[in-house]
């Protein structure tokens, strides 16, 4: 008997119209005036390192946040397609952008699903303005991968819950207003681990709540860990139903996983690579059409993903794709610049400067958002393969 043929991993492309290219002028000369006026300097990985409350204002100013918020909660009611060319456009040059990406990438879609009413009036209106910075509290120590393993606990008192725990990893958490935190509210039944889970709004500037410093390798201050001593969180913040968290975690997931983010974090490094080529300062190398290629066909793929997310279709499978493709490029255009400059010293500070910063933040590409061994399995379940 012959077979049923597979869906594609991926949803087919769509041709950008008319619109979206309008847009996306409109975008590219904003930012292009940004950089002449030395606004912000183009870097790699900005939406986990470089943070500019002004500059997230002013793309809120110009109704380029919460661009899938409706309307009548303060945001732009456009699509999921205007807001990747937006986002992708931001990403492309470098922009700092890491104080609204939380917020505006999941928080907005998720509270707008599962947020009660008073919830959507009091957030989604202020992370459109882009005056409300959000984190997310899922990882904890020890556990890697396995977000099943949640030992943050919340224990249900008069008019709340008290949370006690430990999340780590949280990007922008000294900078964050409030994070979304996945807590156990039920007792662990080992055999039904996903169960028993809630998701609540935690603001990170309440008492009880103790926000530490993880510095990386290079200096730097992107990651926290974020430890909850009791506290209190009223039963107007629990997100959506009790016990419920686990699916609501995992349907964020395709947002967080099949942006631009996950294969545009070290565009720029590309970008300077080429131009250095052009100017004679590295040798002309066949690596780099390879490169431009594989980012190209990411741009298709991703592009592709927010048709589905737009039609309110399934993507957990294909955003999976998009990130193990997409971070495994990101960390190896990082890998062939390095072994472009290291036959000696390009005399090429800002390429230089790109490359180092890569470098450091490359180990951080294919963990973030799921490690690429767990995104591998989610991708086979997909396929019906396990």
């Amino acid at each position: 008997m012959a077979r049923e043929p597979r869906a594609p991993i991926v949803p087919p492309v769509v041709v950008e119209g008319e619109v979206l290219r309008g847009l996306r002028l409109e975008v590219r000369e904003f930012l292009a005036g940004q950089i002449e006026s030395g606004r912000f300097t183009p870097h790699v990985d900005t939406w986990l390192t470089r943070w500019d409350r002004d500059f997230t204002r002013e793309l809120g100013r110009r109704g380029w946040l919460g661009m899938v918020i409706p309307e009548e909660y303060g945001g732009q009611g456009r699509t999921y397609l205007e807001r990747f060319v937006v986002t992708e456009e931001l990403l492309v040059v470098g922009a700092p952008v890491a104080a609204h990406w939380v917020a505006e990438r999941q928080i907005g879609p998720s509270l707008l699903r599962f947020g009660t009413e008073e919830q959507k009036r009091h957030f989604l209106p202020r992370i459109s303005r882009g005056d409300l910075v959000f984190g997310i509290g899922m990882s904890e120590p020890d556990s890697g991968s396995d977000l099943a393993s949640v030992r943050t606990r919340a224990q249900q008192v008069d008019g709340g819950w008290r949370l006690t725990g430990t999340k780590v990893w949280t990007s922008g958490a000294h900078e964050a207003d409030a994070f979304f935190a996945l807590a156990r509210s039920a007792p662990l039944d080992p055999a039904h681990r996903h169960q028993g889970l809630s998701q609540f709004i935690v603001d990170l500037r309440a008492p009880d709540v103790e926000i530490r410093p993880i510095i990386s390798m290079g200096g730097d201050h992107h990651f926290n860990e974020v430890h909850l001593d009791g506290v209190l969180v009223p039963d107007d913040r629990v997100l959506g139903t009790i016990g419920e968290g686990w699916q609501q975690v995992t349907s964020e997931l395709g947002f967080e996983r099949s942006g631009p983010e996950r294969y545009l974090s070290t565009f720029q490094l590309l970008a300077a690579a080429a131009e250095a080529m052009e100017a004679g300062v590295l040798p002309l190398d066949p690596g780099l059409g390879r490169h431009v290629a594989r980012v190209a066909a990411l741009h298709q793929m991703s592009f592709a993903v927010s048709t589905a997310l737009e039609a309110h279709a399934d993507a957990d499978t294909a955003a999976a794709a998009v990130k193990v493709v997409g971070t495994t490029t990101e960390g190896d255009i990082a890998d062939y610049v390095d072994t472009l400059t290291a036959t000696g010293w390009i005399e090429d500070e800002e390429l230089h400067t790109l490359l180092h910063a890569a470098i450091l933040q490359r180990p951080g590409f294919t963990l973030r958002g799921g490690t690429n061994e767990i995104l591998r399995g989610v991708i086979a379940r997909g396929l019906g393969m396990r």
